[in-house]
């Protein structure tokens, strides 16, 4: 039997409506979030402004995983939650992302950008690339970790030990080597000079 690791999936929309409309804008998107809180697989939703007095709006949902997204897009609330919103709100770009290539997509102004031209996402880098940079944070942790772990807790089980290791290395890893490492290798992962040839 295939047993499937669904990744979570994020969903930004961006939306537009009359600036002078915004107290009923932010009631149909807090109307919308309660609504998704209800279904199974709901990780969180919030909305931004993007200037004050401003009409286009950012809004990011997320799902458990591709399934439970799939049952809240295609559920009788979500279509009334967005008919009622009809003449108010203008459903301008959607995009979605899963997994951790959110770790290397690089920062764009969307700020500067008009809205009503086609909002332009540079890519993800390679996945050969992403491979690579994970593999360059974790194995000095990795290593680090199977000595430290070797010499001074050299009766404790395998299981025990990799428990260990996975508890410690799993939020170092998120929260500060591969963000450290994505900045450091921002130019290789997107194909740019590298900052000493500049």
């Amino acid at each position: 039997m295939t047993v499937s690791h669904a990744e979570p999936v994020t969903v930004a929309v961006a939306r537009r409506a009359d600036p002078a409309r915004t107290d009923e804008m932010v009631a149909w998107m807090r109307a919308g979030t309660a609504l998704a809180e209800a279904f199974p697989g709901f990780l969180g939703a919030g909305w931004v402004r993007r200037a004050p007095g401003s009409g286009d709006w950012h809004m990011l949902y997320r799902f458990a995983d591709p399934d439970t997204l799939r049952r809240w897009e295609e559920s009788p609330q979500r279509h009334w939650w967005l008919t009622s919103a009809q003449g108010i709100v203008e459903h301008t770009h959607v995009e979605r992302r899963t997994g951790i290539e959110g770790w290397f997509d690089p920062p764009h102004a969307a700020a500067v950008e008009p809205l009503d031209a086609e909002p332009t996402v540079p890519p993800s880098p390679p996945r050969w690339k992403q491979a690579v940079t994970i593999w360059l944070a974790f194995f000095p942790l990795s290593l680090t970790a199977t000595l430290l772990t070797g010499e001074f807790l050299p009766g404790l089980p395998t299981a025990a030990r990799v428990l260990l290791m996975t508890l410690t290395l799993t939020p170092l890893m998120t929260y500060l080597v591969l963000p450290r490492i994505t900045r450091a290798l921002h130019w290789w992962l997107h194909g740019q000079r590298a900052p000493w040839h500049r």
